[in-house]
């Protein structure tokens, strides 16, 4: 890193999640689950926008008509950002009542995959999930907390975390099909949560309770960590011209009598990063 981590956005969410760079708006999108908030902050000038969910949201990802498609408890919602409107387009696990959705990610094909998992983080209950053009399909199973999936510069292999087991799961990617599920790596200094990759392929995993974002080869091995000033850090992702910049979504949930200690818990922060990210890619709808 070429710069220490700044505290751009004190909003201290309870548990800040999912922030995607939307180059077409300039901003980071990004969400506070147990708020039920979705949130905008403007790259070049810092504005801050938010917007009430109908229920605990996962993620919010850019689609390629301008809206936000959005993983809320019980389905996917299409958000007008110009409105404020969230529209209820595709249920999900109507058979899991106990469940919601949890991270999620576009691949270059521009299909949404997105996991789910037990709202009271007990049963393994969890789900991954490909959503193309309408059609939802179960790519995998079995899951305590899903977190991503994120995919390798060359888009052969996805990563997809059991962040209750700090596993990183790794399978063998070809046009949506999945094999070869293995173990990548594992996380012991704390919960492996969201995960993104730079372009060099290394896997960037955000740390719950582990004080910043673990950084893995392609071949799975530890090689450094990102500090950040908090202890639960959630998701990383690379913003910007150059993809450089890299913004940090952070928690207070499980940490609340650590806020007079920490008050940047649930913050937004940025840093600048040595390697480009990937370009992300809309949700085709």
């Amino acid at each position: 890193m070429t710069d220490e981590p700044e505290l751009v956005w004190d909003l201290r969410a309870e548990l800040g999640e999912g922030p995607v760079w939307d180059e077409a708006r300039r901003c980071i999108w990004f969400v506070d689950i147990k708020g039920r908030r979705l949130h905008r902050y403007g790259h070049d000038d810092g504005a801050t926008a938010s917007w009430d969910a109908p229920d605990q949201i996962g993620f919010a990802l850019p689609a390629e008509d301008g809206s936000l498609i959005c993983g809320v408890r019980g389905g996917l919602h299409r958000f007008d950002p110009d409105a404020g409107v969230f529209t209820l387009i595709q249920r999900v696990e109507a058979d899991r009542p106990q469940n919601r959705l949890n991270d999620g990610f576009v691949s270059p094909d521009g299909a949404l995959w997105f996991g789910s998992m037990d709202d009271s983080e007990e049963q393994q209950t969890g789900a991954l999930y490909r959503w193309f053009r309408g059609g939802l399909e179960r790519k995998d199973d079995g899951y305590g907390v899903t977190n991503g999936p994120a995919l390798s510069p060359d888009g052969r292999t996805l990563y997809h975390h059991d962040t209750l087991q700090r596993t990183v799961l790794a399978f063998h990617h070809d046009n949506g099909q999945l094999s070869n599920r293995r173990v990548f790596a594992r996380t012991e200094d704390g919960f492996a949560d969201g995960p993104c990759v730079d372009a060099d392929g290394v896997l960037h995993v955000g740390l719950f309770n582990g004080w910043g974002v673990a950084r893995f080869s392609p071949q799975g091995e530890r090689i450094g960590t990102i500090r950040l000033p908090v202890q639960t850090v959630t998701k990383a992702a690379f913003a910007g011209d150059d993809l450089r910049d890299l913004y940090c979504t952070t928690a207070w949930l499980g940490n609340a009598d650590k806020r007079e200690a920490q008050p940047a818990l649930g913050g937004l922060f940025r840093l600048r990063a040595d390697t480009p990210g990937l370009r992300p890619t809309r949700v085709k709808l």
